[in-house]
């Protein structure tokens, strides 16, 4: 083929894969103004099935990308859970429901949307930004610069990506060059990426097989509106409700005829969803479920609980989602860990292409991405256990009994709703004045709280004022700004806060990289929002008020809720919603100690 027919671009980030983790990262690196291009080997987006259950945290990260309502328009949500037992009359019988999520968000329940829906989301923003997946791509070979100098230098492109067309239009080339910063592997399970660079894959497959069905029901069972965990002699099921009067079937397989005896794979050929919902009538006897006219989807799956032995290479080429990560859907983690993946990824590359970060911040990708991985499938491993082992009977006393598979699941709640995710200490995670904000976990993401503005006394949720848009915010918990003695501590916090910010933005405009907001325990007769300096005020809607609104429903305690001295304390969040750190005012050096140690003084 002629050279001159071949495409050659260069790109700040070249995403491999369109799945959640692929669209959530461009998505996200678009709105921060990086150059992104994104392929995908599918010539299209998934229509049905693949994941479904987005956790209370995911909730709060897509609201941050201004994507929750029309998320939460499209989904079906879970409040309850429901768990059946065997009977002594035999088939199962009711055992409990308890409340779905327990931990404490703005988002009290799961929720579920089919993985296209949710793509849709992503790839309707990029869209509005002209970006597109370009389809059917899939990479040919990949070659990252071994010159230490190149890889030091943010301004070259040091990872060269041949991709090749699966449907080259007449005349075009089937092949394409694209000349790259950093590349994201977001290529799945199988990932072409992690096998490349021969990243291994850490960990072991269980001998438990499953079969998932999605359709729409007719039945008796009175739960099936609820996510249902189900123990029967016959072996487990888990019920899933979807988006309208969908529902989603994980079935326990007895036995390994769906495995192929030489690979030791499953083989989709050796059983259907209508032997699933066959394997599914006898867990749920006495109740009754009809065959449907279709169904939506089917699968079948060994569950393997494995992690990747790293997640970069040279700091320049990323694997997330299910290229490092593989377990079982039983806790609904797989699609919420991999968005969180590229949200905890991107903007860290937001930053350093940019040239405000150092290239040791990516590095933090891994080491906090990694960890989490980790816990989850050590989580993943004994909720496995408890959900696909036998029930305790009288025949059986050495199964799982109700009490215990419920105490794993209350005790594993705050792990699996998301919102328990807590970074260890790093560079942007340093806890050394923990003690001046001591409910605000340093590593853990911001919790929900009600405030009101003080310029017009309207409610307002703290969460609102984090979009996920690069910029760190820093909140000001600025006392009683009433008092004269508080005031001028203010001042002076203001001068040396102006001073430490300006170091690390190019054009002096300190809003292009933080976000102030200031958080007054003035109470909302006595407030003056245009008393505090311009520096925390930078719009009349950034000073906030811990008082209860006018209607006396909403607001309050916000101080008292987040464990913060009333002196006064700095809270930098990090762009990903997360605590970073906090200072009291008399230590605000601490603050420029925690920038400088991954930023770059751009004076």
């Amino acid at each position: 083929m002629p050279t001159s027919l071949l495409k050659e671009s260069n790109v700040d980030v070249l995403i491999i894969g369109a799945g959640p983790a692929g669209v959530m990262a461009c998505n996200a690196l678009a709105k921060a103004g990086i150059n992104v291009k994104i392929v995908d080997q599918r010539p299209e987006k998934v229509a049905a099935g693949q994941a479904d259950g987005v956790q209370p945290r995911t909730m709060e990260v897509l609201q941050s990308y201004g994507l929750a309502e029309r998320f939460l328009k499209e989904a079906n949500q879970l409040h309850m859970v429901a768990f059946y037992n065997p009977s002594q009359e035999g088939g199962i019988e009711l055992a409990d429901r308890i409340t779905d999520v327990t931990s404490a968000t703005r988002y009290p329940f799961e929720a579920t949307l089919h993985q296209g829906a949710i793509e849709s989301l992503f790839l309707d923003s990029m869209k509005s930004m002209g970006i597109e997946v370009s389809r059917p791509f899939t990479p040919a070979s990949i070659q990252v610069s071994e010159n230490e100098e190149e890889l030091k230098d943010t301004s070259g492109f040091p990872v060269r990506v041949v991709l090749r067309s699966l449907a080259p239009s007449e005349g075009q080339a089937d092949t394409e060059i694209v000349n790259a910063k950093f590349v994201i592997g977001a290529d799945g399970a199988h990932s072409w990426v992690r096998k490349a660079f021969n990243i291994t894959m850490e960990g072991e497959q269980s001998d438990y097989i499953w079969g998932v069905v999605d359709f729409t029901p007719d039945t008796d069972f009175p739960d099936i509106r609820n996510r249902c965990a189900i123990h029967s002699d016959n072996g487990s099921c888990m019920i899933i409700p979807r988006e309208g009067d969908k529902v989603r079937l994980y079935i326990q397989l007895g036995d390994n005829s769906a495995v192929d005896a030489t690979s030791g794979r499953v083989d989709k050929t050796k059983i259907g969803p209508h032997q699933l919902l066959e394997v599914a009538r006898k867990s749920l006897f006495p109740y009754t479920i009809k065959t449907p006219e279709t169904f939506e989807w089917w699968t079948i799956y060994i569950i393997g609980q494995r992690v990747a032995s790293q997640y970069s290479i040279r700091d320049r080429i990323f694997i997330a989602g299910d290229a490092c990560h593989t377990h079982s859907p039983k806790a609904g983690q797989g699609m919420n860990a991999s968005m969180n993946d590229t949200h905890n990824l991107a903007w860290k590359l937001a930053l350093v292409v940019r040239g405000l970060a150092d290239m040791s911040l990516l590095q933090t990708y891994e080491f906090e991405r990694r960890k989490y991985a980790q816990d989850l499938i050590a989580f993943d491993r004994q909720f496995a256990k408890l959900f696909s082992g036998k029930p305790r009977t009288e025949l059986n006393q050495d199964g799982v009994s109700h009490e215990e598979f419920l105490k794993a699941f209350q005790t594993f709640g705050g792990f699996t709703s998301g919102v328990g995710i807590h970074y260890a200490e790093s560079p942007i995670t340093n806890s050394t004045h923990q003690a001046f904000a001591k409910d605000l976990i340093i590593g853990k993401r911001l919790p929900p709280q009600a405030l009101i503005r003080a310029a017009d006394a309207r409610p307002v949720e703290i969460q609102d004022y984090l979009p996920s848009d690069c910029r760190f915010k820093i909140l000001i918990f600025a006392g009683n700004t009433s008092s004269t003695e508080q005031q001028t501590k203010i001042e002076k916090l203001a001068d040396s806060m102006s001073s430490i910010l300006t170091l690390y933005v190019h054009s002096g405009n300190i809003s292009d990289i933080f976000d102030i907001i200031s958080i007054s325990s003035a109470t909302k007769k006595d407030v003056r929002y245009n008393s505090l300096p311009a520096l925390f005020r930078s719009h009349w809607s950034k000073v906030l008020l811990d008082d209860i609104d006018v209607q006396g429903k909403q607001g309050g305690d916000a101080y008292k809720n987040f464990g913060v001295d009333s002196s006064g304390v700095v809270v930098i969040v990090r762009p990903d919603g997360y605590v970073g750190t906090v200072a009291p005012f008399d230590s605000v050096k601490d603050i420029k100690a925690y920038f400088s140690s991954f930023m770059k003084v751009q004076a």
